[in-house]
């Protein structure tokens, strides 16, 4: 028995010597693909990993004369001021709402038109004709935020005695816009609540439908020919084809990107927000979001008043709160299609 365990030992020893021969000697053959990841490793170490250690601020007291190391701890103080507290809760609570509101607005209609984009790219047979307009679909995409904010702006904007940008004039025909035929002060679609979040949701889609719709067209273009080729000699439709051979081909990318954009539900940005929407005090009711709650607590900007005192430690547990919620919504939507289905991100 003992001569059996000391042989199983050896085996064990033996491979365990044979990995790391065989890691060493990939190192070795590969060194070069190797030393490319070194600035790639050190981007996120730099940028990444070594700012997590700023989320302990929000776990201190932080006076003005303390560091991040020699600050004294408090707890889940600042966690119990933004959850249940009377100055800040009311805010975050608002900024949070409108956070998950905007995403399922935008995951609800701005998720299926990349996928109808890229189902009618694949349809047009005229290979020039479908460049020009896969081309014209993804130019919104690289245009710059302060740039479709502003045209944007200068859309909603207008006076009573003008006629304003195309959306003022719109609302202002339908009746939508309230304000008084003796006034002569320019106003905006996007200082009205109840505007901001279609006029958000609306630029989003012309943003990133057509960029958005490259991974699907190439999902498409990836089914195989034949495929068809059986649906139609079967006497399939067109519409019949899209549903038995297209989506069904297509299955694996949709998954993966709905998981990803479920990630994406708590994330939007602060940048076109506060571009759109700048100092006009009541459209922050529906365009506050954890984004520009943690950017007003961290004290870089006073979107809400000049009297705000910034808190950092309210920011930076907001958004690390914002970040848990979001990392359990991604395992939860991975986990459900590991369950359903094949395909899954882990």
């Amino acid at each position: 028995m003992q001569k059996i365990v000391e042989t199983d030992q050896h085996v064990v020893d033996e491979v365990e010597r044979t990995k790391w021969k065989t890691t060493l000697l990939t190192l070795a053959k590969d060194w070069r693909l190797y030393v490319l990841l070194i600035p790639m490793l050190a981007f996120l170490i730099c940028f990444k990993y070594l700012p997590i250690t700023g989320i302990l601020t929000g776990f201190k007291w932080g006076n003005d004369n303390d560091t991040l190391y020699n600050s004294q701890w408090c707890g889940l103080y600042w966690a119990n001021q933004i959850i249940a507290g009377n100055q800040y809760a009311l805010m975050f609570w608002r900024a949070f709402r409108n956070t998950f509101v905007n995403s399922m607005y935008g995951l609800l209609f701005g998720f299926p038109i990349p996928i109808f984009l890229a189902l009618l790219f694949s349809e047009i047979k005229c290979q020039g004709y479908r460049s020009v307009l896969q081309v014209a679909a993804y130019l919104p995409h690289f245009v710059s935020t302060v740039v479709v904010a502003t045209i944007i702006t200068l859309w909603c904007e207008g006076e009573v005695q003008t006629s304003g940008g195309i959306i003022y004039r719109v609302f202002k025909t339908f009746g939508w816009m309230k304000t008084d035929s003796g006034s002569t002060i320019t106003t905006t679609a996007l200082n009205q609540p109840k505007f901001f979040r279609p006029i958000y949701q609306v630029s989003g889609i012309w943003e990133g439908a057509g960029y958005g719709s490259i991974v699907y067209f190439a999902a498409i273009i990836a089914i195989s020919p034949t495929s068809y080729e059986a649906a139609r000699i079967d006497g399939a439709t067109k519409i019949q084809q899209i549903r038995y051979v297209t989506l069904p081909g297509m299955a694996p990318t949709l998954t993966i990107m709905l998981i990803m954009r479920i990630g994406q539900i708590l994330n939007i940005g602060y940048e076109k927000i506060i571009l759109m929407v700048g100092d006009k005090q009541d459209a922050w009711e529906t365009a506050d979001v954890v984004s520009t709650f943690v950017y007003r607590m961290t004290g870089r900007a006073a979107i809400e008043g000049s009297n705000q005192n910034p808190m950092p430690q309210v920011g930076i547990v907001a958004d690390l709160f914002n970040s848990i919620i979001a990392m359990c919504l991604v395992l939860g939507a991975n986990a459900i299609s590991r369950r359903v289905s094949s395909t899954s991100l882990f």
